[in-house]
């Protein structure tokens, strides 16, 4: 077998071996600023990515803030907690059609937006411990009631707590965020039902995701989550 031949002094590297020396994080990152240029600051981010999902946490907190919950809670006016909910998600794209359809069927009924109000205000604005209300929070998405598709699923877990307090709660996709996780080279530990330890080991994903983009400034999980998308997602 023919040596290779040494590199001179002042040759160019061949290409793509740069690119092969660069760690999982940083092809991401560099694969988010092919797409906006700007950072979390690009104009165009701001426009496919980040307005949208914070429009609805503006209107969350027009519909739902903690006081108004609190009312309505008191006034046993369930179905009005559940329609506001599923109205602010439903001008979002971040539920799949079938999801949407399940949630709205799910909460029709009294003891359905009864189950989902109170649980929902528990998960959001309740005592304890966060994996304590995350797992009351699955345990009664997986109470609600069911007319054809299943409504226990990994966005269905999430979406709300991403949009009331996107400061704390991250919006979880399955195929995507498995996708980004190992395009980064992150130990996402999956299960495909949800759980508290993988919803923990994401949040501990998009903490390493804050931290290697420090210098990019990234608001909250918003910003966080856009980034885990553009990497996991086949429209980029």
């Amino acid at each position: 077998m023919a040596k290779a031949k040494a590199a001179k002094p002042g040759d160019k590297p061949r290409p793509g071996r740069t690119l092969k020396k660069l760690s999982g994080a940083e092809r991401c990152r560099r694969k988010f600023l092919r797409s906006f240029p700007g950072g979390f600051e690009d104009e165009t981010y701001f426009e496919w990515e980040r307005n949208y999902k914070w429009e609805a946490h503006e209107r969350w907190n027009e519909a739902l803030n903690p006081t108004t919950f609190r009312s309505l809670l008191k006034a046993e006016d369930f179905l009005e907690i559940a329609a506001r909910a599923v109205r602010i998600e439903s001008r979002t794209n971040l539920l799949f059609s079938f999801e949407k359809m399940a949630l709205r069927d799910a909460v029709k009924s009294v003891d359905g937006a009864r189950l989902f109000a109170t649980g929902l205000y528990a998960l959001l604005h309740g005592p304890g411990a966060e994996q304590e209300k995350f797992e009351r929070w699955r345990d009664v998405v997986a109470e609600l009631p069911r007319k054809q598709t299943r409504v226990l699923t990994w966005p269905v877990v999430t979406v709300f707590g991403f949009v009331a307090l996107p400061e704390k709660h991250i919006f979880l996709k399955p195929n995507v965020t498995r996708i980004a996780a190992n395009a980064y080279g992150a130990d996402f530990q999956y299960q495909s039902r949800p759980n508290w330890s993988s919803y923990f080991s994401l949040l501990q994903f998009a903490e390493k995701v804050r931290r290697d983009l420090e210098d990019m400034r990234p608001r909250d999980m918003i910003d966080l989550q856009s980034f885990i998308w553009v990497q996991g997602s086949d429209e980029y």
